[in-house]
């Protein structure tokens, strides 16, 4: 994965140290020596404040990280490993079982063969400034998630699908990580999966019934939107601009406008993918790099939302605008 963001292709302990130090946390392998044949490959990118990695080792490996100052993803793809944060129990991680691992600890991984996995990296400030504007208020302890994560979930369904997407779109020019609203998508649907499908210690309180909110915090919150559509808005952000929490403004979207803030912001984009369909030179644009430039990742659900809001696909409304030219 990531094949065009390779770091390192290694046949030493010390660079592949040093590689993997580099891009995510100081590690070390105990058991191997210097000597030894080693082999590892390290692909890695950005996608907004998360770092996406692929690591592909050639043999068994024994991995001893750092204590870590950020939340980590260790999501195995092929080969089996035993994962073990600090003096916890150890995770068995396979294709199915993933493991996450918190700020403050140590990790143990431990492979029995050949071995290749995702890491996902991500801030520990950033994580949790989402929890508590999602939440609406400060956060009274640490976020700390279940360790085992059981890739069969939906939510688990959903992160691995935007990692495919973002691997798809790595190695083309131009592609969705070109476009800063479809990467902030992206980079969104990775950490709000983690937050509301992985079970953690704040995980009762995002259930609980939120305070009603009036219809002010909703004309502020479109008139936000509306005033700037390029701009990269959560729902997280957009409820912290108009002061209410994100459950009171997601509820109040529902009783004034019979949506959700972010069903009513794809909207008002829909609006300006048709209109720039519909005022395109024929031959100049294409309807994957405007659905792009305007946040929109998965094109099957793109082209579904499309019709469904103007009764036409995008490809008709650019064929109209090509056969007027004619």
């Amino acid at each position: 994965m990531f094949e065009g963001h390779r770091v390192a292709d290694s046949r030493d302990v010390d660079h592949a140290r040093q590689s993997l130090s580099a891009v995510f946390l100081p590690v070390d392998f105990p058991s191997a020596r210097a000597s030894a044949t080693f082999g590892m490959q390290l692909n890695a990118l950005t996608v907004g404040r998360v770092t996406c990695g692929y690591m592909r080792f050639s043999d068994a490996v024994s991995i001893q990280t750092a204590e870590a100052e950020n939340y980590h993803v260790d999501i195995p793809t092929a080969g089996r490993a035993t994962m073990r944060a600090g003096l916890g129990s150890p995770i068995y991680g396979t294709e199915q079982t993933a493991g996450i691992f918190m700020p403050g600890r140590p990790v143990q991984i431990s492979s029995e063969g050949r071995f290749s996995q995702l890491s996902l990296m991500i801030p520990r400030d950033h994580l949790q400034l989402e929890l508590q504007n999602l939440r609406g208020g400060e956060l009274c302890r640490p976020l700390e998630f279940w360790g085992e994560v059981d890739l069969t979930t939906h939510g688990a369904r959903a992160m691995m699908q935007a990692v495919r997407i973002i691997d798809e779109s790595s190695t083309q020019a131009g592609g969705l990580l070109a476009h800063p609203l479809a990467a902030h998508q992206l980079e969104r649907v990775l950490i709000q999966s983690l937050l509301f499908a992985q079970s953690h210690n704040h995980s009762a309180e995002l259930a609980e019934p939120s305070l009603a909110v009036g219809a002010e915090p909703v004309s502020q919150a479109v008139e936000l939107l509306r005033s700037d559509l390029g701009h990269p808005w959560s729902v997280t952000e957009l409820a912290a601009a108009v002061s209410v929490s994100v459950r009171g403004l997601q509820d109040a979207f529902r009783r004034s406008l019979e949506t959700t803030p972010m069903a009513y912001l794809r909207g008002l984009r829909l609006e300006r993918v048709r209109a720039e369909l519909a005022a395109a030179v024929p031959g100049t644009v294409s309807v994957t790099d405007v659905a792009a430039r305007w946040g929109f990742t998965h094109l099957g659900r793109f082209a579904a939302v499309y019709r469904a809001q103007f009764s036409e696909s995008p490809s008709d409304t650019l064929r109209a605008r090509s056969g007027a030219a004619g």
